[in-house]
């Protein structure tokens, strides 16, 4: 991970800027693993399940991994901050989209996403 945005390679902050500016700042949110819980909704995760295939029980697993990414989703984050895990899932990159709150994660989307692959991928370099 990289301590500021400008030690972040040229080619990450060019191809995914919007998501670099907040990667190396927000990983810190999963520092303290151990005290934090999940919570979802069940209709959402009958839903998700439904479309993508994924359970949000199967997506805690994201976060789990040591090489995951933590950015803030600035497109969608108007009431309240929305995030985005990016972790290795039974060897396939798992985009989560959840919010952070009092040592909660909430998820309220997960699957395989192309996108999600690509800036794991390019991280990891």
């Amino acid at each position: 991970m990289y301590d500021s945005l400008e030690k972040a390679p040229e080619t990450h902050t060019r191809i995914h800027k919007n998501i670099w500016q907040n990667i190396w700042a927000l990983d810190n949110i999963m520092v303290n693993m151990a005290k934090t819980d999940f919570e979802w909704d069940l209709e959402k995760n009958d839903a998700n399940v439904r479309k993508h295939g994924v359970s949000f029980s199967d997506a805690q697993r994201a976060f789990l991994d040591p090489g995951r990414l933590i950015a803030e989703d600035l497109e969608h984050s108007q009431k309240e901050k929305r995030y985005y895990c990016f972790g290795q899932v039974d060897g396939m990159i798992m985009t989560v989209r959840f919010t952070y709150r009092r040592q909660t994660i909430r998820i309220f989307g997960a699957g395989y996403w192309r996108k999600g692959r690509k800036i794991y991928e390019e991280a990891q370099k």
